[in-house]
This record gives structure tokens, C-alpha cells and sequence, in this order.
């Protein structure tokens, strides 16, 4: 792969990694193994061939050079004379072959008058064929050699005299002596005196049974190797020009139905963003090109076309939806403020009143939450007090939490008590609640010369106390059902004492149920141990306190649920 990009690349630069000079090197490549394949294929077809060809060649020479023989000559008395003088030897003195002593063992073979005839048949046959050599040999099994008989070759190197011997393996001896009559007789071996070579026979007939006579013909496979050169320098010659052409007509074709197809469509698209930035509207560069392969390329220039039109169409949507989320976002805003205007949000509360000290806050998980707070002096020594948690989140749970909390403090406010406060809150909600949702109440109210509290809870959270000196501690009242649920519930009240210096907290159960990224619970006993830890805070500083421990426990996860709470400390009654 390059290095650089391909804006970076200067004009040769670009040539070379093309995809029209890839595809000619690929082209070219799997033309060039096609190539090798093929000659791979070629070669062998006629290697076969030309071995089948000498094979013939030797072995028809041998047979018609026996045939004549058996017209012209017999052989059988000089095949005996031979045979009996080797058989005669010891096996130290066949060893001795090449020397003179050795010789001597078959003098007088070559001036007999049937050896003359024998060697000038054979060398008649020897110079007009294209063999290595014609002769006359004897296969011996008890000696495991070949016996010649008559060699006409007359160079030192490779000619033999009457007598002499070579070593045979046993698979050449075994497939000549037991040959069936059946195909050409032939043996192929690689020996170090005369490298690949083939030898083909046709048997003598003898009447001694143990004398294997054969007329042989060697041929060796330098003959074919050089026939093969020439075939394989044609051949390749042929293969390199069918190679070029194939990969020029190839990459031709690749380049007017790929390349070429594809250059256009990234021309058409760096043209339609160039218009795109100095605002033409032209919706027409990948129609234009007007490709027509009927293939792929084809159908990606039509897809093309079709995206510059999807997206002109998109862009005239987008301003129309960004402006009208822009608008829902003004309205979000106005919608955050108006819901933190609607719970009391000045402290100090009540500033001239010295029976008792409030803090409340409110964190929504979304623009607005369905949390919700509230105190409100119902006369001058009774203070009601609210925590509320509406099912849902967002701009519903909103709307439904301003609607309760409107219904509580009008019902509060002409003098019910609290269990009277919920029951009428829970049978108006129930009236028109056709979405189903609904809430969880907490309400009390304080009589501020006493400190009694009345209270009633319709399935909301346990509120936490804290008595003078002692501890915050949760206060496991009576839940009734939640309000909003059924129609006709009937909620119970039961009475607190607080004394001077006494506290109570509410919450939703945002504060609880907080949870980290390992999906863990802030949880109940974190709350009471945060409180707990600052025992002797104001209101404020306790609900600040809380806050941060909750943030700190939670850290980067998001936050899953409003979080709201509310802690009131009372005084006591005014001194007069």
C-alpha cells in the first residue's frame, strides 16, 4: 500500500497506482501464470510424446533388426560359444574385465564368420537410425549382468567386445526375462555412464532355455531433451506474444467498461461538492455521465444520481427541521424555567419566620423532570410540605407533575388534612387520566407552635428523621396506593412530634437509586451515611452534601432519574 494518500501523490505517482495499472498488472500477471500453466501442460503433453515417439523408434528397430537375423543368420552357435566361455569364468576372474588376461578368455569370437556377419547387420541398422546403439546381449540370472554378445558401437568409451559385461538391476533383468510377449519391452534407467536412457529389446530365439538373448537398441534421453529445447523455445515465444496481446486486450476492455466508469463518477462527485460550497444548485452531475455498462458500475453511477437528488431533497428538509428544533429548544428552555418558577426557589423561604429553616432542590434527568417540590404556609402556624414523584420523564411527566401540584396545595389550602389532601388529589387525577400516568405523594403539614406533624404517604419513599442530638434515620410509615391509579382510594395519616433542633428529609428515589458505570446503587444506607457525616449542617449545606456524595459516586454515567429532596429543621415556636 502507499504511503500517501492520493492527493498527495504527484501525476506519476498516480499513474503507477491507478487502478487501470493495477488492473493491467493483474491482467498481465494471471495472463503470465495462464501462460506458465499452459506451457507447463504443453510440455509435458509433448515430452510424453517425444519418449513415446524414441520408445517406438528403438523398440521397431530392435524387432525388424531381429527379423532379419532370424533370415539371415543364425546366431545360436555364436550366442553358445560366448555364453559357455563366460559362464566357464569364476567370479574373480569376471572381475577382471577390461584387461587383457580377460580378453584373452574370448579370442577368436571376433574372427569367426558369423560374429563379422552379425556386427555388419548390426552396424547397417546402427547408421541408419537415430539410436545410440543396436547389439546383441544375453541377460544372465546368475550373474546379474548383461553379456554382450556383438556390439557394433566402435568408440572406446561405449563399445564392448564379446564377453564383456555390465551390472543390471534387478528390475530391468526381471521385466526382459519374463516378458509376455505383450507391448513394447523397454526399460528406462539413470545410470552415471550414460545418464537418462532408454533400452528396448526383442528376444532371440534360443534353444537353451537359460540363455535370455535379446537384440537391443539404446536410446538416450539427451535426444529428447534437445528436441524439447527447441519445442519449449517456440512454445514460450508463443506464449509471450499471446500473453502481451491477452493482457492489452484485457486491460483495454477493463479500462473502457471499469476505469474509465469510475474516473467519471469521482470527476462528477468532486464537481458536485466544488457547486456545493459556491452554491449551485445543480442536482444533474451524476445524470449526466450517462453510463451504461449493465452491470455494477452502472447501477452505482444511478445510485449516485439518485443520492444528489435524495439530498438536495434532505438539505431543503434539514432547514425546515433545524429550524423547527431550534424552536422546540427555545420552548425546552422556556419549559425548564417555567417548571423551576413554579417550585419555590428562593431561600431563604420564609425569612421572617423563626420556627424552622427549609432547603429544597431539584435536578431533572431531561430538559424538564416529573419530580417535584413544594412548601407553602396554609395559615400562619400550619406549613405544608410536598415530595412527588410522577411516573415518566420529560415534557409529559411535566405536565402532569404541574397539574398535581396545582390540585395539592388548592386541596391543602382550604383546610383538609392530609389523607383528605391525597384522596381528593387521587379521585380529580383519576377523572381525565387517559394516558394512565401517575404519582407518588409524600405530604405533611407542620403546626409550627407544636411541632406536630400530620402526614400521609401515597407510595412514596420512607421519610428520614433526625431527632434532636441523635441521628438521621429512615421512618418506615404506612404507604398507600399511588394517586392517579384507581378512583375512590382511601389513604391513612399518622402524626410526628419534631422538637427543637429536630430535622426532616424527603427525596425521590433519584438519590437512592443513583447508579455508577458498574451499575451499581448510590442505595438508602449511603444517603443515611452522607446525612449522618454532616449531622450538624444547615438544611442547605446537608442537601449540598448529599449532592456531591452523589455525584461523586456516580462519576461520568448519566444520569437515569430526577433527582430532588427537601430537608426542614424546626425551632421551635416564636418567644414572645
Amino acid at each position: 500500500m502507499p504511503e500517501k494518500s492520493v492527493r498527495e501523490m504527484g501525476e506519476l505517482e498516480r499513474l503507477h497506482h491507478s487502478l487501470a495499472a493495477r488492473v493491467f498488472h493483474a491482467v498481465m500477471m494471471g495472463a503470465a501464470i495462464l501462460g506458465l500453466v499452459a506451457l507447463l501442460i504443453g510440455l509435458g503433453a509433448y515430452a510424453y510424446a517425444m519418449a513415446n515417439q524414441f520408445i517406438g523408434e528403438s523398440f521397431g528397430l530392435a524387432r525388424s533388426t531381429n527379423a532379419v537375423l532370424e533370415k539371415a543368420l543364425d546366431v545360436e552357435p555364436l550366442v553358445m560359444e560366448v555364453m559357455d566361455r563366460y559362464r566357464s569364468l569364476s567370479e574373480e576372474e569376471r572381475n577382471t574385465m577390461g584387461e587383457e588376461s580377460y580378453n584373452e578368455f574370448f579370442s577368436g569370437i571376433e574372427e569367426r564368420e558369423d560374429y563379422q556377419t552379425l556386427r555388419a547387420i548390426l552396424k547397417i541398422f546402427l547408421d541408419s537410425s537415430d539410436v545410440n546403439d543396436v547389439y546383441l546381449g544375453v541377460y544372465d540370472p546368475d550373474t546379474k549382468a548383461l553379456v554382450y554378445i556383438c556390439d557394433p558401437d566402435d568408440s572406446e568409451e561405449y563399445g564392448f567386445l564379446p564377453g564383456e559385461w555390465e551390472e543390471l538391476e534387478e528390475r530391468e533383468l526381471n521385466k526382459f526375462i519374463t516378458w509376455d510377449g505383450e507391448g513394447k519391452l523397454h526399460d528406462t534407467s539413470n545410470t552415471d555412464a550414460y545418464g537418462w536412457m532408454c533400452t528396448s529389446g526383442m528376444p532371440v530365439a534360443i534353444s537353451d532355455k537359460t540363455v535370455h538373448c535379446f537384440v537391443l537398441s539404446d536410446i538416450t534421453l539427451s535426444e529428447i531433451a534437445g528436441s524439447l529445447k527447441h519445442f519449449i523455445l517456440q512454445y514460450a515465444v508463443a506464449i509471450i506474444i499471446a500473453t502481451v496481446l491477452l493482457g492489452v486486450i484485457l486491460t483495454r476492455h477493463m479500462k473502457k467498461n471499469l476505469v474509465q466508469p469510475i474516473n467519471a463518477i469521482a470527476g462528477a462527485a468532486e464537481q458536485y461538492v466544488a457547486d456545493r460550497k459556491n452554491g449551485v444548485e445543480d442536482t444533474d452531475h451524476f445524470t449526466r455521465l450517462n453510463i451504461r455498462t449493465g452491470d455494477e458500475i452502472e447501477n452505482l453511477s444511478l445510485v449516485f444520481a439518485d443520492m444528489e437528488k435524495d439530498l438536495a431533497e434532505y438539505e431543503e428538509h434539514l432547514t425546515t427541521i433545524t429550524a423547527e428544533k431550534e424552536r422546540i429548544g427555545t420552548e425546552l428552555a422556556l419549559a425548564t424555567r417555567l417548571q423551576a418558577d413554579m417550585l419555590p426557589n428562593i431561600f431563604p423561604a420564609f425569612p421572617e419566620r423563626v420556627e424552622f429553616d427549609i432547603f429544597a432542590m431539584m435536578e431533572p434527568a431531561k430538559e424538564v423532570g416529573g419530580d417535584f417540590y413544594d412548601f407553602f404556609l396554609i395559615d400562619d402556624d400550619h406549613l405544608g410540605m410536598v415530595m412527588a414523584d410522577v411516573s415518566g420523564k420529560g415534557v409529559p411527566a411535566a405536565l402532569f407533575m404541574m397539574a398535581t401540584k396545582i390540585i395539592l396545595a388548592n386541596l391543602a389550602m382550604v383546610g383538609r388534612s392530609p389523607k383528605e389532601v391525597l384522596e381528593g388529589a387521587n379521585n380529580a387525577i383519576c377523572a381525565n387520566n387517559r394516558e394512565e400516568m401517575f404519582v407518588t405523594v409524600w405530604f405533611g403539614i407542620l403546626e409550627l407552635s407544636t411541632g406536630k406533624v400530620t402526614a400521609a404517604n401515597a407510595g412514596h419513599e420512607y421519610p428520614v428523621l433526625k431527632p434532636a442530638g441523635g441521628n438521621y434515620e429512615l421512618y418506615k410509615d404506612k404507604h398507600g396506593f399511588v394517586i392517579g391509579s384507581m378512583e375512590g382510594l382511601k389513604y391513612q395519616q399518622y402524626e410526628l412530634l419534631l422538637t427543637p433542633g429536630a430535622r426532616l428529609f424527603l427525596y425521590t428515589d433519584g438519590v437512592p437509586e443513583a447508579t455508577n458505570a458498574e451499575n451499581q446503587m448510590f442505595g438508602t444506607e449511603r444517603m443515611l451515611e452522607t446525612l449522618n457525616a454532616h449531622a450538624g449542617a444547615s438544611p442547605e449545606e446537608a442537601l449540598q452534601a448529599v449532592r456531591k456524595a452523589v455525584s461523586d459516586f456516580v462519576g461520568g454515567a448519566p444520569q437515569f432519574d430526577d433527582l430532588t429532596m427537601l430537608c426542614l429543621e424546626y425551632k421551635g415556636p416564636e418567644k414572645g
